[in-house]
């Protein structure tokens, strides 16, 4: 299989997905429509005020954080590979008024599908994983930054893709050796998300991520590792303050990353 092959492929999964996804407890689509900011503290700490900030939201899958933003005051572009994820997510704009755009592509085909410059660009929780390669990705964001914009990703840290499904062992390598194949049914959100398909992911490591910000001429600003996640995700977890952690393995090892990116 090549790259076209792996994305179709998980095209297929995301699309199988968005039906339960918005009907499961995690996303808890009604309280969203009711008001509630999908989005979380890391992120919102760094955002600060996105008031008549354009913004692009990439991998936005069906739509509640892009639209989070939007009721924020932002002006939101969305993107997601996955047809039927946009489709709701369209919905949803027209359900709560708002004016937010989404598009689907691929984020590595974006320069094809979106125009113009952005004051930032956002992307959160299982975005770059989905991708071979990290080099036409931030060449994508370089591109569509205005001059003095930034970009932040906050995501899931590459030691906590190591792991096995219940993270009792380490089964996968830190390293973007080869490409990670799973087969499994449900999702994170929800048991019957879909039947059993394989996905294909990559892990990147931080030398990755850097060196392609690097090659783009991005600057990186800030960078931190967080011990906890905001999502419960694992099969034993210790709920605390901050968040969840893996039980047995509090305060050892980061579950969650961000950075803060800007073009010079």
């Amino acid at each position: 299989m090549n790259s076209n092959d792996y994305y179709k492929a998980n095209k297929n999964i995301w699309n199988e997905r968005v039906e339960e996804h918005v009907n499961s407890d995690f996303y808890d689509n009604q309280s969203f429509l009711k008001g509630r900011n999908s989005l979380n503290s890391i992120e919102l700490d760094i955002l600060g005020s996105v008031k008549n900030k354009r913004i692009l939201h990439l991998q936005c899958h069906f739509g509640q954080d892009s639209l989070s933003l939007a009721r924020m005051g932002a002006d939101v572009t969305g993107v997601d590979i996955s047809d039927q994820a946009i489709s709701k997510a369209k919905e949803l704009n027209d359900a709560l008024n708002l004016n937010a755009e989404f598009v689907c592509c691929n984020v590595l085909d974006i320069d094809k599908h979106v125009k113009g410059k952005f004051d930032l660009i956002f992307a959160s929780y299982g975005t770059i994983g989905w991708l071979e390669t990290l080099d036409p990705y931030f060449q994508n964001v370089a591109h569509f930054l205005k001059r003095g914009g930034q970009y932040l990703i906050v995501d899931f840290h590459p030691t906590f893709w190591i792991f096995n499904e219940d993270f009792s062992k380490v089964a996968y390598s830190y390293f973007n050796e080869k490409v990670i194949i799973d087969e499994m049914e449900g999702s994170y959100a929800s048991e019957n998300a879909n039947p059993k398909m394989k996905e294909y992911g990559w892990n990147h490591p931080f030398d990755e991520i850097f060196k392609a910000v690097h090659q783009a001429g991005l600057t990186l600003n800030d960078f931190k590792e967080y011990d906890f996640s905001p999502y419960d995700l694992f099969s034993d977890s210790t709920k605390t303050e901050k968040g969840f952690q893996i039980k047995g393995l509090e305060g050892k090892i980061p579950l969650v990353y961000s950075i803060l990116i800007t073009k010079g």
